[in-house]
């Protein structure tokens, strides 16, 4: 007898059903995907236990007649394409054929459906392997699909299910990308016996994602718009300061198809570099459209994945829009300031005193702690300089002073004044028309501001290292070092001293000059101008900690660590007192950054609470 021969239509049916029908969630998609491709302007999605015993899905599509309905639930029926070549453009979301027949050779599965010209309707029923039973029915317009007690003849699979909860969870995230990729159609989701999302299929995007995803959500979007020869990128990001623990807030259509694609994941995550913690991402909905020949869908049983012809391009353009989207050419700092999302609503007036003494001493040339704090304050407490770069170059000049006095550094006004003078001034007037202005602050860390509808907070060392940051990342020439007086002797590991002699010319370009001491040791001769003496080891250590976290760092990721090292340890630190004027100056500075939501690490720089928060804390709605 031969080893070799034929499985039967029921062994073939369920070896389909494994590819197309992972969980319960894999049969609502494939459901709604045809509810999309029939026309459907209303799709309403309900299930019991997640989906394992009962899943129903209702639309208002075409409808089919009792022939159609016939074939739809035989094996490569379809009427999306007739021979191989329409897959190069194949515009539709369902098109193998596999879905009906599949779902219901691994279910119970019954489907109703009528045309709008039709008197009566048509019933199909079929229990696993079964035969379909047919016969005319009254229904309503469109089609209704019931799936129940999935797996309950291939146990085997059924096991393998996740709880109810989990399995809720993936369709709830499965409709909700399909949501969003249809924004015309209004979609109702109920789990058991509860509605969970509902959108009003009013066509534009940003009312779907505020339905979804909440006001909140709704309020921090940001706008994407990239056309080229033939790609056209269209959707919403959210600010830098609205992220979320995973991906699933990200969602990519590609010709009206939820897809997707780690290339266009890595695009994102390319753009927001530097703005986020390591641990999160922002929500994106981006549409793409490219001609139908230059991808191709049928590289994935359940056309969740799609190749594109020209995978480098399709990264570069999903790249350049994000990156346009998240910092518009002129942009005010109050609109990409975090908002507030869960106000403190709990207060106590115990022991609490009202303060109205001056934020900070009215004696502003008194000695700080810090180098850098002292030549910072130094420059603008007189309030002339507008431009936050001629505070490094009067820390140059007093630090070049110290080394040639060897004394304690006192900086004097006349010392500044001799390096500064030619600066140029505020223009007062144009200073009284800034939206925001700070009024105090808070802790000797935070800048309180306001502007006529919110109230703000400001990290000023968040703030004053994404200013830094962005003003080496400027440098493409070399950051400027200053000669140390005395040359620090620093021992590193063996794994250490490889990392900093294969990176010493790029170290270099970024303000740090070293020789070799020893076997293991480095002799620090020079330091970026910014980075006070006491803090040139620290800085370098914390460079070479970094790196050392990377894996096979590209020259890129190199700079940005270094810049970002060099930037925290410049900036002022907390506990550093500030007046009015340097407070303004921070604002201003941060205002004209290319990403002022976040520090280089990923920290929020700044926070909004509107007047509508206010008056929910106190208690005035």
């Amino acid at each position: 007898m031969s080893l070799i021969h034929v499985l039967d239509d029921g062994t073939i049916n369920k070896i389909a059903a494994g590819e197309v029908v992972e969980r319960p969630a894999s049969v609502i998609k494939e459901l709604v995907e045809n509810s999309i491709d029939a026309g459907a302007k209303r799709i309403e999605v309900e299930i019991m236990a997640g989906g394992t015993s009962f899943m129903r899905v209702t639309d208002d599509g075409c409808g089919m007649t009792m022939e159609d309905a016939q074939m739809a639930v035989k094996r490569h029926a379809t009427s999306k394409i007739r021979e191989a070549d329409d897959l190069v453009t194949i515009g539709t979301l369902g098109f193998r054929g596999e879905a009906l027949p599949t779902i219901a050779s691994v279910s119970r599965f019954s489907m109703m459906t009528r045309r709008a010209g039709d008197e009566l309707g048509t019933s199909v029923r079929i229990t696993g392997d079964g035969e379909p039973q047919v016969e005319e029915t009254g229904c309503r317009v469109g089609t209704t699909i019931r799936v129940e007690d999935l797996f309950f003849n291939t146990p085997a699979r059924k096991k393998f299910m996740k709880t109810t909860h989990t399995e809720g969870g993936k369709i709830s995230e499965c409709l909700t990308k399909l949501a969003l990729s249809h924004p015309e159609i209004a979609f109702r989701f109920i789990s058991n016996n509860k509605v969970s999302m509902t959108t009003p299929g009013t066509g534009r995007l940003e009312d779907a994602i505020t339905a979804v995803y909440g006001t909140q959500a709704g309020e921090a979007l940001l706008t994407v718009g990239f056309e080229d020869t033939d790609v056209k990128i269209t959707g919403f990001l959210t600010k830098p300061s609205m992220i979320r623990s995973s991906r699933n807030w990200q969602t990519f259509i590609v010709n009206d198809r939820l897809v997707e694609s780690k290339s266009m994941s890595k695009a994102l995550d390319n753009a927001y570099h530097s703005l986020l913690p390591k641990a999160g991402y922002p929500l994106a909905v981006l549409f793409i459209e490219v001609p139908q020949r230059s991808v191709d869908v049928n590289v994935h049983p359940r056309k969740i994945e799609i190749k594109f012809e020209d995978e480098g391009r399709m990264f570069k353009a999903v790249y350049k829009s994000v990156l346009d989207a998240i910092r518009p050419s002129g942009q005010k700092l109050t609109e990409v300031a975090a908002v507030v999302e869960h106000p403190e609503r709990r207060y106590t007036m115990e022991g609490m005193t009202l303060n109205t003494a001056p934020a900070v001493p009215q004696n502003f040339h008194e000695e700080r702690s810090s180098g850098m704090a002292q030549s910072f304050s130094s420059a603008v407490a007189s309030g002339t300089v507008a431009d936050m770069e001629a505070f490094a170059e009067a820390q140059q000049l007093v630090q070049m002073e110290r080394r040639t006095e060897n004394s304690s550094y006192a900086p004097t006004e006349a010392a500044y004044q001799e390096k500064v003078a030619e600066q140029p001034l505020i223009d007062m007037e144009m200073d009284r028309q800034l939206s925001m202005v700070p009024i105090g602050q808070v802790a000797l860390c935070y800048i309180i501001a306001q502007d006529p509808e919110s109230l703000y907070i400001i990290d000023q060392h968040a703030a004053h290292e994404r200013i830094l940051y962005d003003k080496f990342s400027r440098m493409a020439d070399g950051i400027p070092s200053q000669q140390l007086l005395v040359h620090p002797i620093m021992s590193f590991g063996r794994q250490e001293m490889e990392l900093l002699e294969s990176h010493q010319a790029l170290l270099h370009s970024l303000g740090f000059d070293m020789e070799a001491g020893g076997p293991q040791e480095v002799r620090l001769k020079a330091v970026p101008s910014d980075i006070p003496d006491s803090e040139a080891e620290t800085v370098l250590r914390k460079i070479v900690e970094a790196l050392l976290s990377m894996h096979s760092p590209t020259a890129a990721e190199i700079r940005h660590a270094c810049i970002a090292t060099t930037a925290c340890r410049a900036a002022i630190k907390r506990g550093e007192e500030l007046n009015l004027r340097q407070m303004q100056i921070i604002l201003d500075e941060l205002a004209h950054t290319e990403r002022p939501y976040t520090c280089p690490h990923g920290r929020p720089t700044i926070l909004r609470f509107e007047s509508k928060d206010l008056a929910k804390m106190f208690k005035r709605t």
